[in-house]
């Protein structure tokens, strides 16, 4: 529900200014996903003539339910900026431009569902196929190591149960089962530390090689999930703090927006 591409619903007393505003800035966010559950816009400006001047109060977005470059799914994303300056030739022609870079207060919200499902996109799974780090193949007598099966499950205290399945290319498949706690730095990379790994189910002749490859794991996700490698074109997150609850992941933090992007 976009509220009406052509119509939005806005508060008592919005003016011609904030209503033109709120349609296009609604199609041009509405474009930036793959898909979308729902999207809504409120810009601020008033009175109109500011608008002349390409300036405008704030601006406000909240969407649920979206997917980022055809994979990665989030569950809701929220950002809000203070005054913004905009070329007002491009609202006229049905775009919304910035005349100069902004920052945004922003939440990004992700699913444990959503979560596993970016373990199957492309850009995940190539980092944990057919890896010939010499580290690995130490254990796999020289053959490519995979991690598959990669399925986690959020826990309080910003922890998480991981679990997976160490592919030796040698007709071995190794169990690995740990608890990593995640965490943020350099306010753009999401960290994996202090892994607790759990041998009860691993077959006791796997123990050994299960636990340097649930090690090896961890540190491949420890340098895979920089933010910078899902940004939406122009605009970069930068994360203040993270926390788990429930079943969700909530990221905390603002966004540089250089340009409206004007696609996936």
């Amino acid at each position: 529900m976009f509220g009406g591409l052509t119509g939005l619903q806005n508060p008592k007393g919005t003016d011609w200014g904030e209503q033109m505003l709120n349609t296009v800035a609604s199609q041009t966010i509405r474009h930036l996903f793959t898909q979308s559950e729902s999207v809504e816009v409120f810009v601020r400006c008033y009175p109109s003539s500011k608008l002349l001047q390409g300036s405008i109060d704030s601006f406000k977005m909240s969407g649920r339910g979206l997917v980022i470059r055809r994979d990665f799914a989030v569950e809701e994303m929220s950002f809000e900026t203070d005054a913004v300056a905009i070329d007002f030739g491009s609202v006229l022609s049905g775009k919304l431009t910035l005349k100069q870079p902004t920052q945004a207060v922003a939440q990004v919200i992700l699913s444990e569902a959503g979560i596993n499902q970016a373990f199957n996109a492309e850009l995940v799974k190539k980092r944990l196929l057919n890896l010939s780090v010499p580290s690995l193949t130490a254990l796999s007598g020289g053959e490519p190591v995979s991690f598959t099966e990669v399925r986690v499950q959020l826990l309080p205290g910003n922890q998480l149960q991981l679990e997976a399945k160490a592919d030796l290319n040698n007709g071995e498949l190794v169990p690995l089962s740990m608890v990593v706690t995640i965490g943020i730095e350099r306010r753009r990379r999401v960290s994996f530390k202090d892994p607790k790994i759990e041998l009860d189910q691993v077959p006791e002749a796997q123990r050994e090689i299960s636990k340097t490859l649930s090690v090896a794991l961890v540190e491949i996700l420890d340098n895979m999930v920089d933010l910078d490698r899902f940004d939406l074109d122009g605009v970069k997150m930068r994360l203040n703090r993270l926390e788990t609850e429930g079943q969700k992941l909530i990221f905390s933090g603002y966004a540089e927006i250089e340009r409206i992007p004007r696609n996936t």
